[in-house]
């Protein structure tokens, strides 16, 4: 049994690269040799509000079905013709009955936060159109938005709307092999085995080829009818989309569908030739960061085009915004960060030499401020004198355990320390030094994909690991235990605003330290002095 279906959105999704000017000859064509290739679905473009669109020809963003009735005029048996409609961009209640004239089928996209807030005007909308006598296809944006549960409560939310299909959509080209799997099986597993499996990628991680063979793979494990997206060439923003005459080509030669992969080329050869002259789609190392952070590509263009920036300032940049924010394009927004970025970005490439000459290749001990200071003293000075280790303190000074350089990443208690010798001073550029200390820019220590990213214990990992030191030995990196105010070996350092976040505390400073150690691998051995609770989780996994 033949169960897959391929639908082309060159005139929609493709069709942004361009702001979905092509000329109606352009759509005609499109349109017409797709379907004698013998496509199974073209999508001639997006239904937009015609109180927003004002459509004159030569777009495919629409504003009535009734717009697209001449590019239609000869269709054919085995291609059907759908239109995109984004929750929110159009009035369903002006959509005009389905009189077989104009598109076939409406597929309907909606977000995480239309799910959240507005879900049942969005099931009003899926209502509609079906009422209308359309075909509907449900678009989840962004499923690796969704955990499991969510997934699983939209599915059954899904399978009372008995659609013709549901979408995973891989908005920002972030899945591996392992989400596509993943997440196939909840839906497979969770929707109406009547429904189709729409998956919808893009290649900011050069990811959609693989993605889509994977996918045909699940498939045919059962009995689910799949309905695979792609483009003419791949084209789409930044990255791209996945490449139609990839998928045509695997689906003729492995599977033995009977596509026309002639026709195809030949109307890639006369159709995209053009637009590629003046835009450029495909893998990049910026659309490759947008995938990583789930960004909208346009975010990483602006930075790109406007700032000028390296890939490491864009990825730091785009790290600073939430997820939700930088699925979408908020250009005042970018700038500001880009401004707060700026003024704790420093250029660090004199202290990092320094640090070289003073730390690599030796023995570090990193006293961090906990109780075990003091209460295990002399089993750290007993180490010192064994191993006569470069000492570093986190965020205080003291001489109670000999020479010490001091590391600080928190400015209440930069502030709170009198620096008499700053050349014994590491200072991260968001404390704003001002004593000639040695100066290590903060983006390049943090990992903002974790809560807990500015742990100032945690920096200075990452800094020893950039450096290359031979081993670390721990002390004072207890964590924190609910039941007790003595967390610190100074009580000046006690806050009981954070008492009751002490547990998820632990568990994000953990999976950053863990993330550390499995990455420093042989090359660095690292020991704990000090009883510690993330010693205790590491042993217990």
């Amino acid at each position: 049994m033949k169960n897959i279906e391929l639908l082309d959105c060159t005139l929609r999704d493709g069709g942004r690269i361009v702001d979905c000017k092509f000329s109606d000859y352009e759509v005609t064509s499109v349109i017409s040799r797709l379907s004698l290739a013998k496509l199974n679905y073209v999508e001639v473009g997006f239904l937009r509000d015609s109180r927003k669109v004002n459509y004159n020809g030569g777009s495919t963003f629409f504003t009535s079905v009734k717009q697209i009735e001449k590019f239609l005029e000869h269709k054919k048996d085995y291609t059907q013709f759908v239109a995109f409609i984004d929750y929110g961009m159009f009035d369903f209640n002006t959509l005009d009955e389905c009189d077989g004239k104009s598109v076939d089928g409406i597929r309907v996209g909606f977000t995480k936060k239309n799910y959240l807030n507005d879900w049942e005007d969005v099931k009003k909308c899926f209502k509609i159109v079906q009422e209308k006598g359309y075909k509907l296809f449900i678009q989840g944006v962004n499923s690796l938005g969704y955990t499991e549960e969510e997934l699983i409560d939209v599915l059954s939310e899904i399978n009372i709307v008995k659609p013709d299909a549901f979408g995973i959509v891989d908005t920002y080209g972030a899945m591996f092999l392992n989400d596509i799997d993943r997440i196939y099986s909840v839906v497979d597993s969770h929707l109406d085995e009547n429904i189709k499996i729409d998956f919808h990628t893009h290649n900011n991680r050069q990811m959609a080829f693989a993605l889509a063979q994977e996918a045909i793979r699940l498939s045919e494990e059962g009995n689910r009818r799949i309905i695979i997206d792609a483009t003419l060439e791949g084209m789409g923003k930044c990255a791209g989309n996945l490449n139609l005459e990839l998928i045509a080509d695997y689906l003729i030669h492995e599977k033995k569908y009977d596509y026309d992969f002639d026709g195809i080329l030949d109307l890639i050869d006369d159709f995209t030739f053009a637009f590629k002259k003046n835009h450029t789609w495909g893998y990049s190392i910026p659309a490759f960061m947008g995938g990583i952070y789930k960004s909208h590509p346009n975010n990483i263009i602006y930075l790109t085009e406007k700032f000028r920036l390296g890939n490491k300032d864009i990825k730091n940049i785009l790290s600073m915004i939430d997820e939700e924010t930088r699925q979408t394009y908020k250009y005042d927004n970018i700038e500001r960060k880009y401004i707060e970025y700026s003024a704790m970005n420093v250029d660090d490439s004199a202290s990092f030499s320094l640090l070289r000459q003073l730390f690599e290749g030796q023995d570090i001990l990193v006293l961090a401020p906990g109780a075990t200071l003091r209460t295990h003293k002399e089993t750290i000075l007993k180490y010192k004198k064994e191993k006569s280790p470069v000492t570093i303190c986190v965020n205080f000074i003291t001489d109670e355990f000999g020479e010490a350089y001091s590391f600080f990443a928190n400015k209440k208690r930069y502030d709170a320390n009198l620096i008499n010798d700053p050349q014994r001073i590491v200072a991260v550029s968001n404390v704003k030094p001002k004593y000639g200390e040695i100066q290590i820019s903060y983006d390049r220590l943090i990992d903002r994909r974790y809560k807990m990213f500015d742990n100032s214990t945690i920096m200075l990992l990452n800094l020893l690991k950039i450096i290359g030191v031979k081993s670390i030995a721990l002390a004072g990196f207890d964590g924190y235990r609910k039941d007790t105010k003595n967390n610190y070996f100074d009580e000046s350092f006690f806050n009981e605003r954070h008492a009751s976040e002490f547990d998820t505390i632990n568990q994000e400073v953990f999976h950053l330290f863990k993330d550390f150690v499995s990455t420093v691998g042989d090359h660095c051995e690292v020991l704990f002095l000090t009883p510690s609770i993330y010693k205790e989780m590491l042993y217990e996994e």
